[in-house]
């Protein structure tokens, strides 16, 4: 097969496992498990643990021993068996383990696949820049189709959601061990890093400049915000069930799709960037996603299924702009702020604080203040003020930034 079309495909299932439980997961948890709110919090924090280490020691790995190819389909065919156990869990702190180990073996097939479709393109002399875009997108298309797939089948508060990922997790994790070779390129070199260099824990050193702690304090409590639509979104939709008049409507029965308009939003906002760059800049552009923050859990707010719809779907168009501004915007500041040396290791400490922290803060937060404040007797949510109170907090940030950047 064409190497472009082996990546396309790498990069569509490695997405669709993802898309196949992350977004309904909480229907799973809350309707068919009827557990706790707070005790979900942490299910979604498992993301932010696996992200502050796991990364950095399968770089390691790849880099000195082991084929990243291979890595990346011994790490997808673990999680697929891991996926596998998930419906046998029957308590919460369970599956609070169980979950962590998928996101473990998870979590560094993310950049190894990026290692794998670089170097193969590299090999195939193909230009990185130009090829390598309309394969990664193909990514966010497969994480659509899962979401399709498993709300047409009616499958999102059902345990056949993890099957599902399984099944595709176990081909991929096959499947890697076809790709073209990727070999350790460090291997049988005498390794002149201390530990701390290794996993790019010198970036640490940037927090003595108050710009970069300033800068990374914000983008883990602003990485908190990315963690809330992903835990709740699909659940909040799938509530309307209860209200009679809602029971029947399309927004009710596959929330799913209509979810899945922020995954298609994002990729054509990935396209309106470099225009918002030039036009206004890092700054304007990282306040741009900030607002829309505020608006995306606004709208929510005060959205229904009938005459409300419009304002979910708005919502999740909103979505691309809050996420992808965010973080390329980030990611470019990093980029143009730090000395050459360390901005590898540096983008690392970005993703660590966004993914990382951010995501263990804004989980077991919205957990415990969902659980505390806004669970009825009935054990239904006040939904309206819990997309106020994530608003309000990101309206928060917004102002306080603004100020720090002291843009009129």
């Amino acid at each position: 097969m064409n190497v472009k079309f082996r990546l396309t495909l790498m990069n569509f299932m490695q997405f669709f496992i993802w898309g196949s439980w992350l977004i309904t997961i909480g229907v799973y948890w809350f309707q068919n498990k009827q557990w706790s709110g707070s005790e979900f919090g942490i299910i979604f924090s498992t993301m932010g643990i696996a992200s502050i280490f796991m990364p950095a020691i399968a770089g390691i790995i790849s880099d000195r021993w082991v084929n990243a190819e291979k890595l990346l389909g011994i790490m997808h065919i673990l999680g697929s068996l891991v996926l596998f156990s998930l419906p046998l869990v029957d308590n919460p702190s369970t599956f609070f383990w169980v979950i962590l180990l998928n996101m473990i073996f998870y979590m560094p097939t993310l950049s190894l696949s990026i290692t794998v479709a670089y170097t193969a393109l590299k090999n195939n002399n193909k230009d990185i820049i130009k090829d390598y875009p309309p394969i990664r997108i193909w990514g966010t298309i497969g994480f659509i189709a899962a979401l399709w797939v498993v709300s047409l089948t009616g499958n999102e508060a059902s345990s056949n959601q993890f099957y599902i990922a399984s099944a595709v997790s176990l081909f991929l994790g096959i499947y890697a061990f076809t790709l073209p070779k990727c070999p350790p390129l460090a291997k049988g070199e005498v390794s002149t890093k201390s530990f701390v260099d290794a996993l790019g824990l010198r970036a640490f050193s940037l927090f003595k400049q108050r710009k970069f702690a300033v800068f990374f304090l914000f983008s883990m409590l602003l990485g908190a915000a990315l963690q809330l639509t992903n835990a709740y979104g699909d659940t909040f939709l799938h509530d309307f069930k209860n209200v009679p008049a809602y029971s029947d409507l399309l927004a009710v029965k596959y929330p799913a799709i209509i979810m899945s308009i922020s995954q298609i939003s994002e990729t054509l906002f990935i396209l309106a960037i470099p225009f918002f760059l030039r036009k206004f800049g890092i700054k304007y552009v990282m306040l741009f996603s900030m607002l829309a923050w505020v608006l995306r859990f606004g709208l929510f707010a005060f959205a229904d299924p009938a005459g409300g719809l419009w304002m979910i779907v708005m919502s999740c168009i909103i979505y691309g702009m809050a996420f992808d501004f965010f973080n390329i915007s980030g990611s470019l500041f990093v980029e143009t702020q730090v000395d050459a040396k360390m901005r590898g290791s540096a983008q690392g400490l970005f993703m660590m604080m966004v993914n990382g922290f951010g995501a263990l803060f804004g989980s077991f937060t919205s957990g415990w203040i969902i659980e505390q404040y806004f669970t009825l007797p009935d054990q239904s949510k006040d939904w309206t003020s819990i997309w106020i109170t994530f608003a309000t907090y990101t309206l928060v940030l917004a102002v306080r930034q603004l100020k720090q950047w002291n843009i009129n």
